[in-house]
């Protein structure tokens, strides 16, 4: 980022992050380029893009904007959250181990026990809020550690900070997924990440219509090779999706205030429910990681996750089935809430023993709490609840 810009607030920096006007017709929004390849004027001579598979002008300006969010030299962005996890795995090799966290996205661990463990890449699964778990792991083959903060979906806070001196320590990278707290609340690469990811499906693009994901580093070295890895295996998103990334962006700010201010509503209503046994959400002060949180997060964010006090599957089926406002869907970070089932959902592709060894039970209920009127939220809860 510049150094004019990092004067600017966070909402300036949102509105203008990747934004430069048209030269060729002012346009204050980026164009689309929706184009497979560019003219040269001779072989090897042109206008700094090729083939779109490499470059594009619209993804060029949302990679600028994602650099700027979290405060990085370099962004790059996916095909899908997934696709940007894929990457950074990339950069490791058969016999090179991970040290990641045992409550995380389904979809990354079917990533990585399903696809890269058959490719000799050594994963262990540990409690990462507890720095004394993640040291016990560390030997001569280990390379990364991939962080979720807050996870998904108990909602658990890893120190980053912490976790980035212990990395620099012993030569390791860290890589960080910040998708549920977005740049908007936490910048992990300020606190000492190697590697930022996101799915930008979710807050970034903010409105449920884009598939996406996003990288971001200051590291040249690491910019390379992600690039050259992005390019050789082309997990690359549309011109039209980096559009609907970059509209979304320049209400990040506006909307994490929102999910943040309604969340802290509906988990403190959760909480004082008499059929509610358990509430996960880190703006609690008897949340473990809550002091964690505090010092690293700028909100607490808008997801949460709860379980009733009735152990009979039919009373949380009841409840996902019986909400109007909050759709059964799975995703967040959308402007609409959403309710989800991670153990038949999200969270589907983790075996239930191994979800229930790290306390993901099957009447956990998963809330991505949006922009509506929080009293309205709140009555579609307590109508499903009873």
């Amino acid at each position: 980022m510049a150094a004019q810009e990092k004067k600017w607030g966070d909402n300036t920096v949102f509105v203008h992050a990747g934004a430069h006007p048209d030269p060729s017709t002012g346009a204050i929004m980026t164009p689309i380029f929706q184009t497979s390849t560019y003219v040269q004027e001779a072989p090897g001579v042109n206008k700094g893009f090729e083939y779109a598979r490499s470059q594009n002008p619209t993804r060029k300006a949302l990679e600028e904007a994602i650099a700027q969010l979290e405060q990085a030299k370099h962004g790059l962005v996916f095909s899908s959250g997934v696709a940007a996890t894929d990457a950074v795995i990339k950069l490791l090799s058969a016999g090179d181990e991970v040290i990641c966290g045992n409550d995380m996205y389904g979809g990354t661990y079917r990533l990585f026990t399903k696809i890269f463990s058959r490719l000799g890449i050594v994963f262990h699964q540990v409690n990462t809020t507890a720095l004394s778990e993640i040291k016990k792991s560390i030997n001569a083959k280990t390379k990364l550690i991939w962080v979720e903060t807050p996870t998904n979906p108990l909602m658990n806070i890893s120190d980053i900070a912490a976790i980035a001196s212990l990395a620099k320590e012993n030569g390791l990278l860290l890589a960080v997924d910040n998708t549920f707290a977005s740049p908007a609340l936490q910048q992990p690469l300020t606190l000492g990440a190697d590697i930022v990811m996101h799915s930008a499906t979710k807050y970034l693009g903010g409105h449920s219509d884009v598939i996406q994901g996003a990288l971001a580093t200051n590291s040249d070295t690491l910019r390379e090779q992600l690039f050259f890895i992005q390019k050789s295996s082309g997990a690359v998103p549309g011109p039209m999706d980096c559009f609907l990334v970059l509209r979304g962006i320049k209400t990040l700010g506006l909307r994490m205030k929102a999910h943040s201010e309604n969340g802290a509503q509906v988990a403190a209503w959760l909480a004082k429910h008499p059929k509610i046994e358990k509430v996960y959400w880190p703006g609690f002060d008897t949340h473990p990681g809550h002091a964690i949180a505090k010092k690293q997060m700028k909100g607490f964010g808008g997801m949460i996750s709860f379980e009733l006090k009735d152990n009979d599957p039919a009373a949380t089926q009841k409840v996902l089935a019986g909400t109007r406002l909050f759709s059964l869907a799975e995703s967040l970070g959308g402007v609409e809430s959403l309710i989800n089932h991670p153990a038949s959902m999200t969270h589907a592709s983790i075996p239930r023993e191994e979800r229930l060894r790290n306390g993901l039970s099957d009447k956990l209920i998963r809330l991505s709490v949006g922009i509506e009127d929080p009293a309205d939220l709140m009555q579609d809860l307590a109508n499903a609840i009873g």
